[in-house]
């Protein structure tokens, strides 16, 4: 790891220890992001996104270990079920009182990925040591960007820390599988 990658990842996980609002690269798109514990922090995001209140985010976690401080609900065949996915995907689950509640959707459920194939987005959470909100980069209702370039710059002036990683790349990137875990363990497929 390079020195600069390191002192952006020590950047942004000092923004979000101040309960800031960040703008990273993460495993699919660039997001804004905060930290998953501070209702605070999830308002200014919110507020900034423009999103209803009543649509909830993804929360990106290190391991199964925060998954399960997450999830009120860990499905038995977790690892199973992250052996097999071939892109990254997010869980929807029933969502523990460690969430900011803010977070959590109408019907008591948080969205949670495991970040795996991204070392910067995955050193950031687990140097956090807690949840980090990943929501696309966009205004609610707007496309969202496949790359840095075509972030809007009221987003980019509104966060609080830009990461300076990645940013010339411009390979497209999609956002990630969203499944259901119904109470058999069995996936319902919100977004594919």
């Amino acid at each position: 790891m390079s020195k600069f990658f390191i002192q952006e990842v020590e950047s942004a996980v000092d923004a979000l220890l101040l309960q800031q609002v960040i703008l990273y690269p993460t495993d699919t798109v660039w997001g804004l992001g905060c930290d998953a514990e501070v209702p605070p922090a999830v308002d200014k995001l919110y507020a900034l996104k423009q999103r209803d209140a009543d649509k909830p985010c993804i929360v990106l976690v290190a391991d199964e270990q925060m998954f399960a401080r997450y999830a009120a609900v860990v499905p038995p065949n977790l690892s199973e079920l992250l052996e097999k996915q071939e892109k990254p995907t997010t869980y929807v689950v029933p969502a523990s009182p460690a969430i900011a509640k803010n977070l959590v959707g109408p019907d008591g459920t948080i969205g949670l990925r495991i970040v795996k194939d991204d070392e910067f987005s995955h050193k950031i959470v687990r140097r956090l040591g807690h949840g980090v909100v990943s929501t696309s980069a966009n205004i609610s209702g707007k496309l969202t960007p496949a790359t840095f370039a075509e972030i809007e710059q009221e987003l980019i002036k509104g966060v609080d820390y830009v990461v300076n990683w990645r940013q010339d790349d411009a390979t497209a990137a999609a956002p990630s599988r969203v499944v259901r875990v119904q109470a058999d363990g069995s996936l319902e497929v919100l977004r594919d």
